[in-house]
């Protein structure tokens, strides 16, 4: 497996480019869909728009996120031992992770909400919270790229 590792780590990064690009995107089209009319045409394509994103690329993206981290991981075990775990890089790394996954699971039941006409957030807060996933993904790529306290 370990001479996998480059092509591992390379289709890891283009599933969290993929993860990203939707948690990014699926606030953006909640501030739109704020401005929709409930039952509207546009209410409808917005609905069929945020349901293809979650449903096409974020779910599965995260999915594949998870197992060829959990991969790498495991090559990692195998080549620097158990140690690396508690790296304070690692330990952000994934206190990072735990974040952009709740947020995933939040923005999904935002989903549900809006499809069911009982969302309650405004157009002000979706633009204020749209770019939280990158302040994450800001931080786990620093963390990985510099290993800091490890």
């Amino acid at each position: 497996m370990i001479e996998h590792f480059n092509l591992i780590r390379g289709l890891h990064i283009i599933a969290v480019i993929a993860w990203m690009s939707g948690l990014l995107y699926l606030p953006r089209l909640y501030v739109y869909h704020t401005r929709a009319t409930p039952g509207s045409e546009m209410d409808e394509t917005f609905k069929l728009m945020e349901l293809k994103l979650l449903r096409i690329i974020i779910n599965p993206a995260m999915i594949l996120v998870f197992i060829l981290g959990g991969t790498l991981v495991w090559i990692d075990l195998e080549r620097l031992g158990p140690h690396f775990w508690i790296a304070p890089w690692m330990l952000t790394k994934i206190g990072a992770l735990v974040f952009l996954s709740a947020w995933h699971g939040f923005l999904a039941g935002s989903r549900r909400a809006f499809a069911e006409g009982r969302n309650k957030r405004s157009e002000r807060f979706w633009r204020m919270t749209n770019e939280l996933p990158f302040i994450a993904a800001i931080v786990i790529v620093l963390a990985v790229t510099t290993k800091f306290g490890g």
